[in-house]
């Protein structure tokens, strides 16, 4: 994989060094950098495509997780929708807009593959500008999941992002 290079990639097809690299920037950003202590590690990564993007010299600048519609998970609204989740950005590549890039990424594989399902994510409360900047709307009352306030967010399929 070349620097600056998008990877969807199944979890079985990660790449050891790939899977390693994932795994670390997800553990530095929600484990140690937000103090929080809780597994992150959940079993679901092998029902997920992750997208993986490069910097210079191989390193892991950003990654996320996205779940196809489910039928068998939720309610209707659940099941009929996608689940973007994990989004993590290593802190030498914040304020670079690589964030943005990774969910218009993320959006675009969504609108490809499932073009009639809504998109749903579970957000850290101060970053609901940024997910609104994507389309993604308030659904639920703000919320602490492992002591961090969140909100739940949802995407219409077809909404277009306020990006300019």
């Amino acid at each position: 994989m070349k620097p600056g290079e998008w990877r969807w990639r199944r979890f079985d097809a990660l790449h050891l060094r790939e899977l390693h690299d994932l795994l670390k920037l997800r553990c530095d950003v929600f484990v140690v950098e937000q103090a929080c202590a809780f597994a992150e590690i959940d079993g679901r990564d092998p029902d997920a495509l992750h997208l993986l993007r490069l910097e210079e010299g191989g390193a892991l600048a950003g990654c996320l997780r996205l779940f196809a519609p489910d039928e068998s998970k939720g309610d209707e609204a659940e099941r009929n929708a996608a689940r973007i989740g994990r989004i993590a950005t290593a802190p030498a590549h914040r304020g670079t807009g690589l964030g943005h890039l990774m969910m218009a990424e993320a959006l675009r594989l969504c609108a490809e593959r499932w073009p009639e399902a809504d998109i749903l994510l579970s957000a850290q409360s101060h970053l609901q500008s940024f997910y609104g900047k994507h389309g993604f709307q308030p659904v639920s009352e703000p919320y602490l999941e492992d002591d961090i306030p969140h909100i739940d967010m949802r995407r219409r399929a077809g909404a277009a992002a306020a990006l300019s």
